[in-house]
């Protein structure tokens, strides 16, 4: 019989296979399961013992967290090629148990797999038929199936003649305020960007709704796929905009199978420092200029000090006189060692020591009748370390050079910035000692982090310690199983009179080793190390909304690349920041010069028609050769606008009208309208970071950055600047309102009539 003739049965066979693949995957959880609970259950085992250990959870706890993330949609797709071959794609790969290892599922990122993206009538790549399936859970509830060879007569009752069936569904498909990953349904477009080589720096600039972040999620997954052994290691950083956009794609990359990724806004990349608080765009644009890092640079030398004008120091009744001309050798020639302030000191520190010791040599060791030195240099010596002991010269040099930590110096700067900055700078950034920092203030905190560097020796010395310590109590462990082995030895002399061959440890191993195979090991995962290391240098970093950054905030990225392996995405017209440096070329010619790639994504798949004319019209109105995205689909449904005199009150009514029965709702608008906005409506809170999974949500257009709604309504439009109505425009898949209590912007006003 022909498939034809039982259109079900296709369904039929895909379940089997389906059924097949999650019996496997289950199999594999539950020996993942059981090896890491008996592996925990050991407790304390042997050192031997305890590191196969930790090895095994570390492995299979990656496995099951890959196999737990792909638990929905395992298998999404078939190609079934000329040569009668038939692959499954799906999001891991699975391979048989037998010695072939044959695989099973294709992974979406295997080289096999990539005619499924790419495939078309016109250059098949080899296909005949490419299947698209759609799965509720482990149930198979759609197949859809496209004709590449189109003189394959074969038919099965599933074919979609659009081949957009399946994109088409993901994008009317209601919002549940978590980005859902587009394995299902990657354009050829976006394969390219997303396999695109791992090397240097790739720039992918796209307008609303292009599905450039998703891109670049799933760009980050190719690459942990493609070079896991060096990414796995160094890990990769994906850096957004705001707490809310992270928790929004939060769940891509595990459902992908891919869970050592750092997730970070700027504001996250400063160990010990979580800064949430934003500055007004006055301050936020000076702390972010470029020239800052020569600010702060010249804020650390005003901490290397000269007498005013000298200090005097009393040593064994003998005051010694350390003036300006003393105290600047010492520091030109610490200065000279191009050391970070802190590093540096020691070399100041010596310099100070020696010259006090030459003037208290001087004063008690020079022969008055001809002038020459009493003392040998032993005397010298002792007098050095005699010095080194005088807490008087140690606070002198605290005075003159102090050990400074970023929090301090950066905290003093903003209280008293006008030495260094003009008037109306100064006035913009100063801000009393405070313990909240703002998102601008972690690159200054880097920067500074950078100019002072670390005084180690207090470091090194406690490892030393530490170090002696662990080489003792291993000593101590090996004359214990040393005399141990000599008494049992010792017992059984009589039946072994030719004497005992067993080596013991005490035999084979020495103290110093064995405490170096007693150290714990970092079992913590590359991302985890990253996060509480400043120094860290990732495998590649992925930035979002790319545009938004200011210079400062681009050193201490570029800090975190020096490979500068990296993806940036964004859109300049988007640009909203005072500090945004909003031109590619603006961004990355300070550290790459023109050595960057740069890729374009030109087909808007999120806002229909309708929404997408009204948005590009207030970018026109500006920039008159402003050509927007092109949207892929038309719903029929036009936006509106609403003039009122109780706006808490019509944004009660619209959001009663616009909430779906299914998916979500945000309503944007300034911040200063949330607090009575938000109490006119159930369940919406005011200044928290909105809960995006929520049926309706409240923001301003700047948390609204990168994020998308079924439907969404603008309040007081005119109180945006373009960039931001821009934005708040584009973020809805299906409806769009607009509530206003003055006059529309006349951008806006021509589109609504």
């Amino acid at each position: 019989m022909s498939n034809t003739e039982f259109p079900d049965d296709e369904l039929r066979q895909e379940q089997e296979f389906i059924d097949g693949l999650y019996a496997r995957v289950d199999a594999l959880r539950g020996d993942a399961e059981t090896s890491v609970t008996d592996a925990l259950a050991q407790g304390n085992t042997p050192m031997q013992a305890r590191l196969e250990r930790d090895i095994l959870v570390a492995e299979r706890s990656g496995l099951l967290a890959a196999l737990n993330a792909v638990d929905g949609s395992l298998c999404f797709g078939r190609i079934d090629l000329t040569s009668g071959t038939t692959h499954h794609i799906g999001r891991i790969g699975l391979r048989t148990d037998d010695a072939e290892r044959t695989p099973v599922l294709i992974d979406w990122r295997a080289d096999v797999a990539r005619p499924f993206y790419l495939a078309t009538g016109h250059t098949p790549m080899g296909l005949r038929r490419r299947r698209h399936i759609a799965t509720d859970g482990r149930t198979v509830t759609h197949l859809h199936d496209e004709i590449l060879d189109l003189g394959d007569e074969t038919r099965t009752g599933h074919e979609d003649p659009t081949g957009d069936a399946v994109l088409l569904a993901a994008l009317n498909s209601a919002r549940t305020g978590r980005m859902s990953d587009i394995v299902q349904t990657i354009q050829a477009d976006q394969d390219r960007i997303i396999r695109a080589p791992h090397r240097g720096v790739m720039v992918v600039e796209g307008g609303p709704g292009t599905g450039k972040t998703a891109v670049a999620l799933h760009r980050a997954a190719y690459l942990l796929y493609e070079h896991r052994e060096l990414l796995v290691k160094r890990a990769v950083l994906i850096v957004g905009p705001n707490p809310a956009f992270l928790g929004y794609i939060g769940e891509v990359l595990p459902s992908l199978g891919e869970t050592g990724v750092l997730l970070a806004t700027v504001g996250e990349l400063f160990p010990g420092v979580k800064a949430t608080a934003s500055d007004t765009p006055e301050a936020a644009a000076v702390k972010g200029r470029a020239d800052m890092a020569d600010v702060l640079a010249e804020v650390v030398r005003s901490r290397q000090a000269l007498p005013d004008p000298v200090i005097a120091i009393e040593h064994d009744r003998e005051v010694l006189m350390l003036d300006d001309g003393l105290v600047n050798v010492a520091r030109e020639r610490a200065r000279a060692t191009k050391l970070p302030h802190n590093a540096a000191r020691e070399h100041f520190e010596g310099h100070i020591l020696n010259t006090l010791t030459e003037l208290y040599a001087e004063r008690i060791g020079t022969d008055p009748f001809d002038g020459s030195s009493l003392l040998d240099p032993s005397d010298i010596t002792q007098i050095r370390d005699d010095l080194a002991e005088n807490p008087d010269v140690w606070s002198a040099i605290d005075q003159l050079w102090p050990v400074l930590t970023p929090q301090r110096l950066i905290a003093d700067f903003l209280a008293a910035p006008e030495e260094f900055l003009s008037a109306e700078d100064a006035d913009a950034v100063r801000r009393p000692v405070t313990r909240h920092w703002t998102v601008s203030d972690v690159p200054l905190l880097d920067e500074a982090a950078e100019l002072l560097g670390e005084d180690d020796r207090l470091a090194r010395e406690r490892a030393a310690r530490e170090r002696e310590e662990q080489i003792a109590y291993a000593q101590g462990v090996l004359e214990v199983s040393y005399a141990s082995r000599t008494y049992e030895f010792e017992d059984k002399e009589e039946d072994d009179p030719e004497g005992s061959e067993v080596l013991s440890a005490h035999d084979i191993i020495d103290a110093e080793r064995f405490a170096e195979r007693h150290e714990e090991d970092d079992h913590r995962s590359a991302a985890e190390r990253a996060a509480a290391d400043r120094t860290w240098a990732f495998g590649h970093i992925i930035v979002d909304e790319a545009q938004e950054l200011s210079p400062m905030a681009w050193r201490l990225l570029m800090r975190r690349s020096p490979t500068r392996s990296m993806t940036l995405v964004g859109d300049p017209a988007q640009t909203a920041e005072a500090a945004g440096v909003g031109s590619w070329a603006g961004i990355l010619a300070p550290f790459v010069e023109d050595r960057w790639e740069h890729t374009r994504l030109g087909v808007n798949y999120r806002t229909p028609a309708e929404i997408m004319d009204v948005a590009a019209a207030v970018v026109r109105a500006e920039h008159p050769d402003f050509e927007p995205p092109s949207s892929v689909r038309s719903t029929g449904v036009r936006p509106w606008a609403r003039a009122t005199d109780d706006l808490p009150g019509a944004v009660a009514k619209a959001v009663e009208e616009l909430t779906p029965d299914e998916g979500r709702l945000a309503v944007i608008a300034p911040r200063d309208l949330h607090r009575s906005i938000a109490a006119r409506l159930d369940g919406v809170t005011a200044g928290a970071e909105p809960d995006l999974t929520r049926t309706v949500v409240l923001l301003d257009p700047r948390q609204a950055k990168g994020l998308e709604f079924d439907s969404v309504l603008v309040v007081e439009p005119g109180r945006y600047g373009t960039s931001d109505l821009y934005v708040a425009l584009t973020r809805a898949t299906q409806r769009l309102g607009v509530l206003h209590t003055g006059e529309l912007p006349e951008s806006l006003s021509q589109s609504f009539g």
